[in-house]
């Protein structure tokens, strides 16, 4: 089901928390978002009649489609999956099979609902895994049957002196186990070992995956896992039989039925590179046959179809597929038009220039800059960078994106490593830890380099 109930506007302003501008973008995936609510909330049987406004976002690389996307997903903690529509041909072509992605999707559901589930039975766990090592710290289990027939035998004062000790010793140990005065012992204790069993690759194309089934995890039960004595400190000690307690108190026909349902009810599909499967002309032969087979295999998914999987049947009536391309030689037009009929909504990017990059560097939560400034922190060094110095950085990267290829904000990556590589590399061995980035200091780093435009392409 999905979670989430925050309004269009709501979902608007978390989004802006992490990703500047392109407002029209955001606007359609929060009513995307909410229409999945709304769905929810209407009766049953037209619920299932209301299928998923997808969309379509045209623009060039590093404007920020992938990040909507992820971002969305986490709000609404849905399962999530980006994908290159170009990594699928069409049935018959070496590749993978478009119904790959939903097989994916369900396993990334799998473990999403899994490790929510061991974080629920994660303190059951740890009292479980905290009694298995006070057994092989103090092994008690039969001392203690024994100390509790002593108990009952009223003739023997001193026996039942000696069970009533039993019970004291272990509760120090206890004691000692929580206060930390242990983690310098070690234990002995039977672990899997993770090298055991035999290596099995697959090679195949779809053969293997049509059929459901997989050929690792079968030939793994057939040879069973390796037990092996290890000599362990007993923090890893409880780690270890904390993970195997939660393992064990984990209901996966529980976990499997839950990840079905919410790829089906709340899943979210990124299809990149969406242009890169439509034929650019009116060819009827070559690569624009294979390109058109592709969208016609793609077709069904998006319409609603089911899927098998490991765990079962996976329906796809409801995922919200989000496509994306810049569609530089090509227009959503030259879709297939039963494709373009599942894609009702068209958003397109804003570029991006000098004002957005700025922005980009400081507003949000996760914003460059502040990313920086944290890591070189954790040595000790203190960066400065002046707001001069932040408009000649957004100022490099907007020229060096109109002379070589424009790869959006992903160039403030490349431009910021380039200007704080000495920075990175000294940061434990200098001994002045307060650093000042003016202007004056980003020009003398990246000016040789801007004004060449061969070096530009290969370092910027």
């Amino acid at each position: 089901m999905v979670k989430s109930e925050l309004t269009p506007r709501e979902i608007v302003e978390r989004l802006d928390k992490h990703i500047v501008g392109q407002d029209d973008a955001k606007r359609a995936v929060a009513i995307a978002l909410r229409n999945r609510w709304r769905r929810q909330n209407v009766a049953k049987e037209l619920a299932e009649e209301i299928s998923p406004k997808n969309i379509i976002m045209i623009g060039p690389t590093g404007v920020g489609k992938t990040e909507i996307a992820r971002r969305l997903a986490k709000l609404d903690n849905s399962p999530f999956l980006k994908i290159e529509a170009s990594k699928f041909t069409e049935v018959g072509y070496v590749g993978r099979d478009v119904e790959s992605m939903i097989r994916d999707l369900v396993e990334l559901a799998v473990n999403m609902i899994k490790s929510e589930e061991r974080e629920n039975v994660k303190a059951k766990a740890a009292e479980i895994a905290e009694e298995r090592l006070l057994d092989i710290l103090f092994p008690p289990r039969a001392v203690e049957r024994k100390a509790g027939d002593m108990i009952n035998d009223r003739e023997d004062d001193d026996r039942a002196e000696q069970a009533l000790q039993v019970d004291t010793t272990r509760e120090k140990l206890r004691r000692l186990l929580r206060e930390g005065k242990l983690d310098a012992r070690f234990v002995d204790m039977e672990v899997t070992d993770s090298r055991s069993g035999p290596m099995i690759e697959i090679f195949s194309s779809s053969g293997v995956e049509d059929m459901g089934l997989n050929i690792k995890e079968m030939f793994g039960n057939i040879f069973p896992q390796k037990k092996t004595h290890r000599r362990i400190k007993v923090p890893e000690a409880l780690e270890i039989l904390a993970q195997e307690e939660a393992q064990k108190l984990v209901d996966m026909d529980k976990v499997t039925k839950t990840a079905i349902e919410r790829v089906e009810q709340s899943g979210i599909i990124f299809l990149d590179e969406i242009d890169k499967i439509v034929g650019g002309g009116d060819s009827t032969h070559g690569p624009d046959v294979s390109r058109e087979g592709v969208q016609r295999d793609l077709l069904p998914i998006v319409e609603g179809s089911n899927v098998n999987t490991r765990y079962g049947m996976a329906k796809t009536d409801h995922i919200l597929f989000i496509a994306a391309g810049a569609f530089s030689a090509s227009k959503p037009s030259d879709l297939i038009p039963e494709l373009q009929g599942r894609f009702p909504i068209r958003v397109e990017m804003d570029s991006l220039g000098k004002e957005e990059f700025i922005r980009i560097l400081t507003e949000p939560r996760n914003a460059l800059i502040k990313q920086y400034t944290e890591m070189m922190a954790t040595e000790g060094v203190k960066i400065i960078i002046k707001d001069e110095a932040i408009e000649e950085i957004a100022e490099v990267a907007a020229q060096v994106n109109e002379r070589t290829e424009n790869i959006g904000a992903r160039r403030l990556y490349t431009v910021m490593e380039t200007l704080l590589d000495e920075i990175s590399f000294n940061a434990p061995d200098m001994e002045d830890k307060d650093v000042i980035i003016d202007a004056q200091y980003v020009k003398e780093k990246l000016s040789d380099i801007v004004e060449d435009e061969d070096l530009s392409r290969y370092i910027l």
